[in-house]
């Protein structure tokens, strides 16, 4: 009854395994917000003093340092530049003793990076994973807010959002946006029933609202009551629905910000209103989905043409905030490089890698013969997006960076960093990465004025790492990176964060992947598979 599953790679050199499908979920790990235990972090502290470190501030501005930053339980009070690079600090400089102290010298901090784009997901999504699992990847990769655009219920995202925000758990800062319709205990088939169930998610605790698309008359109905309630608004425009509103359409009737690009493209059209299907197609079939998806922006307007332009004036008139979650589709265009990063040996769960592989049921999992003419065919569609982008963000636009993982080989807190990455691979500058991944977040999700960059006045949300990130963000990934020590002649791996605080709770990034790790070892070891690094093929305990 059970499926062989495909393939895990190994750190370097490694093989990779084929081993069995369980619908496994360890007891012994929280499902449920309710049910995870006391926090790891440290604090909040009377005073906490981080000394020494060079800051990234967040906005844009450069780096300088060395500073000394000092938080009083979860706010940042005071930013002192205690000397210059390559002299000895005057202590005279430093502010006082702090209850704890950190010691960053040679390190950088930056502001807590926030996730746009956050599915908490557990075994219950059919992925087999931990609860706790999701939130200490974040954390551990610097992600102190994750803005979560659908997760188990309403209920169950707010109690998520209250127990983070009471630091009583181990997760970065939770901002509610449940799915539209969600738990509403019937259809929304009329404008008033799109405004009951606004006003409704009002009342539970949500911040905002995801949607997918509906028809307009309910659209309209349900972005005009967010606005009234004051909740904020996001859309993955889903093609079954573009054809009805695009992202102008839905900007224009309030709409705030977009996932993704479905929805853009569409409004780009010129000698067309509908995309270019195949007469085959099925929506259901997802390789017909993400196959024909990479199709779609050559379909568009070219690039800085006239009806290009307008599109993008038009929401840069509106103030809307595209948040593109590059990452969530870089396997289409490289497949094996995808499936094959070095740290699924590690950190990526039997059950989530299960979930990965082919499937005709699993969202996502849309290999059933991914050829070189698809891969070709999303390098190219990669490359008029990050056009759009990046001119998007040239012309004062706001981008935030989201991650959307869980999905086609893109691992939580891993994933983030690569969407840096992307970033930096449609134009930005690192400071502009960071920009994006720190204040323009928390701007667009409604907490611009809290966190988001390192200022007096605002929450201790911050990330140490002792590699300078603008130099080589790759330093940021929980496996750090490979650089030659040439004192030694031996190749080192640096980086990784050290540390992240969140609400002035200071967590050991480290400690938090050493978390994960055993997570995934106890999982293979309830599988019968062996711990650490596999050969290139085993035999479960329940294939024999």
């Amino acid at each position: 009854m059970n499926r062989l599953t495909g393939i895990l790679f190994l750190v370097l050199i490694s093989a990779f395994a084929v081993f069995t499908s369980l619908a496994f979920a360890p007891v012994a790990f929280a499902q449920d917000p309710s049910e995870l235990g006391p926090s790891d972090g440290e604090g909040p502290f009377d005073r906490l003093v981080i000394r020494g470190a060079t800051m990234i501030e967040g906005s844009g501005a450069p780096p300088i340092g060395p500073v000394d930053i000092v938080i009083e339980n979860d706010r940042i009070v005071e930013i002192r530049v205690v000397g210059n690079p390559g002299l000895p600090i005057d202590p005279q400089r430093r502010p006082e003793p702090g209850t704890r102290e950190i010691d960053a010298h040679g390190m950088y901090v930056l502001p807590g990076f926030v996730d746009m784009h956050g599915h908490p997901h557990t075994s219950a999504s059919g992925q087999g994973v931990p609860l706790e699992y999701v939130l200490k990847l974040w954390l551990a990769h610097g992600i102190t807010t994750s803005r979560v655009v659908g997760a188990s219920g309403v209920d169950w995202i707010v109690e998520l959002k209250r127990r983070s925000e009471a630091n009583e758990i181990t997760s970065p800062r939770i901002v509610a946006y449940p799915s539209f319709g969600q738990d509403f205990g019937r259809s929304i088939t009329t404008p008033e029933d799109a405004r009951e169930w606004v006003k409704w998610v009002k009342t539970r605790g949500a911040d905002g609202i995801k949607f997918f698309g509906a028809p307009p008359e309910i659209m309209n109905a349900a972005l005009d009551e967010a606005t009234i309630q004051g909740l904020r608004s996001t859309e993955h425009h889903a093609q079954l629905n573009a054809t009805r509103m695009n992202v102008l359409d839905t900007a224009s009737k309030g709409l705030m910000s977009m996932e993704h690009w479905y929805g853009l493209p569409e409004a780009l059209f010129e000698d067309k209103v509908i995309q270019n299907y195949p007469l085959d197609y099925n929506y259901q079939n997802e390789a017909h989905r993400f196959g024909e998806a990479g199709r779609l922006w050559k379909q568009a307007a070219p690039p800085f043409s006239d009806h290009w332009n307008m599109v993008m004036d038009s929401l840069l008139a509106m103030d809307f905030n595209i948040d593109p979650t590059f990452v969530a589709y870089l396997a289409s265009r490289d497949l094996m490089r995808q499936s094959r990063n070095e740290w699924h040996a590690i950190y990526t769960m039997p059950s989530l890698w299960d979930y990965y592989r082919p499937s005709r049921a699993a969202h996502g999992s849309y290999w059933f013969y991914w050829t070189t003419e698809n891969e070709m065919d999303w390098k190219e569609n990669f490359g008029l997006w990050m056009t759009f982008i990046n001119e998007y963000k040239n012309r004062g636009g706001r981008v935030t960076l989201g991650s959307d993982s869980g999905y086609i080989y893109n691992l939580y807190g891993f994933g983030y960093i690569q969407e840096m990455e992307l970033m930096r691979e449609a134009g930005f500058h690192p400071l502009e990465v960071i920009r994006s991944a720190t204040i323009l977040g928390a701007e667009g999700a409604g907490l611009g004025d809290q966190i988001g960059s390192i200022q007096v006045g605002k929450k201790a949300d911050l990330v140490i790492v002792p590699e300078n990130p603008l130099e080589n963000l790759k330093v940021l990934y929980g496996t750090g990176t490979w650089k030659l020590n040439d004192e030694t002649g031996e190749v080192d791996k640096v980086g990784g964060v050290k540390w992240t605080i969140k609400n002035g709770v200071v967590f050991d990034a480290k400690q938090l992947l050493r978390d994960v790790r055993a997570m995934v070892e106890a999982s293979k070891a309830e599988l019968g598979m062996p711990a650490g690094p596999m050969p290139m093929k085993i035999e479960t305990t329940s294939n024999r």
